[in-house]
């Protein structure tokens, strides 16, 4: 029993665990949520836009660059988060486990926290693997999540504002008590510290033993938190950032690889498109009320050609610049008459699938960069990246940009 306690006692009285290193690495972990927070609002909005949101264009990378940091961001939590229960770990089983109204918001907003963040990220993780081992839907339980995480952090966030509030700086009078520069009238840091605080032990030795040497230093402890949280994102953002593509190790998506040199994330197999894309009497249906106009890929073909550059930026965090051919969707659009302030309704081959209808604002669908593109790296569209014909424009998410087309209808 008694080394037991005094293996107990080694293990929480480590320096890390004290009030201003919980306020170091949660101000840390809060920026990470608060950007994959804003960053996935973003995204949701470019998906299931209101009627009167309205979009940039340019850059034509904006995209690219959001859910890069998103992802990236989300990862990062892995690390930050392990490391703020590190720290506060004692805390967590306090006796009585609660004190009064206000002691039990405090736990419960620290529980709901905790809780619902590990959920958040792990099937965030999961998701950029296309790997959903539920029932439920994906897209939906993110995001009603990214609202309890965020809520939670918010309510946690008030409770303890006077200590973060006395522990935020290195010359705070918090910190400055923990390092014994405090006068003797200041009150104890023992007091609102966790448990093992270098400044008070709330476990006593026994018997007057002396205590043993921590088994983690706080410079141990930074480190570790630090390279572990540095070492995630570089090796996995590299399926979003070109820089980092060298240590791309870990994330599922690699630049240059599949058909057409492109990562390809739905096939037409997976479609159901592997008939219908190939087959002789498809043609482009463009509508605009009682106006409608049909154009099979010859004809697509025989209309001015115009070649971008675009990335393909996917929800699950990868992206890729690829070099586009086709014909500007807003010269087909002026076939029918369409206005410049009208949106479009676009239509896939696929037999189901919820992004086989998507919609289009009008500030893309007349971009000068946005094509029904017809090939793609100098060579013919595969079937696995949208052949006969697909859309590619700036700025927007991947599943938006619509393979195998059938139908584009202006709106009213």
């Amino acid at each position: 029993m008694r080394r037991l306690l005094a293996a107990t006692q080694q293990a929480l009285a480590a320096p890390p665990r004290n009030p201003r290193m919980a306020v170091v690495i949660g101000r840390l972990l809060a920026i990470a949520f608060l950007l994959c927070f804003g960053t996935g609002l973003y995204s949701h909005f470019l998906q299931e836009p209101e009627p009167w949101m309205r979009f940039s264009t340019v850059p034509a990378q904006l995209y690219q660059v959001t859910q890069g940091i998103h992802i990236t961001a989300g990862i990062a939590c892995f690390p930050l988060i392990l490391g703020k229960l590190y720290t506060i770990y004692p805390q967590l089983f306090q006796t009585p486990p609660v004190k009064g109204p206000l002691h039990l918001l405090e736990r419960a907003s620290i529980a709901l926290f905790v809780g619902a963040s590990l959920v958040q990220i792990t099937i965030g993780l999961l998701n950029t693997y296309q790997w959903y081992p539920w029932k439920f839907g994906f897209r939906e339980v993110h995001w009603a999540l990214s609202f309890v995480v965020i809520g939670s952090l918010a309510i946690h966030i008030a409770v303890k504002l006077p200590m973060i509030a006395r522990f935020w700086t290195r010359n705070s009078e918090g910190t400055r008590e923990l390092r014994g520069e405090a006068s003797d009238a200041a009150a104890p840091v023992a007091e609102s510290a966790p448990v093992g605080g270098v400044t008070g032990r709330i476990f006593r030795w026994i018997d007057g033993a002396p205590a043993p040497e921590p088994a983690v230093s706080r410079r141990g402890f930074i480190t570790a938190v630090g390279v572990s949280t540095a070492t995630v994102v570089a090796l996995t953002a590299g399926q979003s950032f070109a820089a980092l593509s060298p240590f791309n190790i870990f994330a599922p998506r690699v630049k240059g690889t599949g058909p057409n040199a492109l990562p390809v994330n739905r096939t037409a197999d997976a479609a159901q498109v592997l008939d219908t894309a190939v087959s002789p009497d498809w043609a482009l249906t463009i509508s605009n009320g009682r106006r409608t106009v049909t154009l099979s890929r010859a004809e697509l073909l025989a209309l001015p050609q115009t070649t971008v550059d675009l990335p393909i930026s996917c929800v699950e965090g990868w992206s890729q610049m690829a070099t586009w051919k086709g014909v500007r969707l807003r010269e087909l659009l002026n076939k029918v008459g369409a206005d410049t302030s009208q949106g479009l309704k676009l239509t896939s081959l696929e037999k189901k699938g919820g992004y086989r209808v998507t919609q289009m604002g009008p500030e893309y669908a007349f971009d000068a960069s946005t094509l029904v593109a017809l090939e793609v790296n100098g060579e013919t569209l595969d079937i696995d990246h949208g052949y006969p014909a697909r859309m590619i424009a700036p700025g927007r998410p991947g599943v938006l940009q619509t393979k195998w087309l059938s139908k584009l209808e202006v709106e009213a």
